[in-house]
């Protein structure tokens, strides 16, 4: 009888995979995005250097119900203006094994918003 993998392990090996190809480097750092069930989580990352450039989230900004649309747009808009005052302007979108859409499209299309080129 074959066991049914869990929803969060088939993320993680697509993650996994999608990871293989994509990198950042100091020039085009990679934007990661967690997506939680209460919560949202972004990044901006330079693997090449093993560092975290940016980083934004519903539970830093405090907001009241971190796991909705709403909250998405706020963070991926907090993210690009954190990016801007860094001088990032160029990042690879790694969606972390989610689909993309809701929040994960919500986060990415308020980041473009905000002027970060992806």
């Amino acid at each position: 009888m074959l066991k049914k993998t869990s929803r969060n392990a088939a993320r993680i090996r697509r993650h996994v995979r999608v990871r293989r190809k994509v990198s950042g480097t100091p020039e085009c750092p990679r934007l990661n995005v967690y997506r939680g069930n209460a919560n949202i989580h972004a990044q901006i990352i330079d693997d090449t250097n093993g560092n975290t450039l940016v980083s934004a989230s519903s539970v830093q900004m405090k907001l009241e119900n971190g796991g909705n649309v709403e909250a998405a747009k706020a963070v991926g808009t907090e993210l690009a203006k954190r990016a801007a005052e860094k001088g990032i302007k160029n990042v690879v979108f790694d969606r972390g094994g989610y689909v993309y859409t809701g929040r994960v499209k919500a986060l990415a299309d308020a980041a473009r918003e905000g002027g970060l080129e992806f």
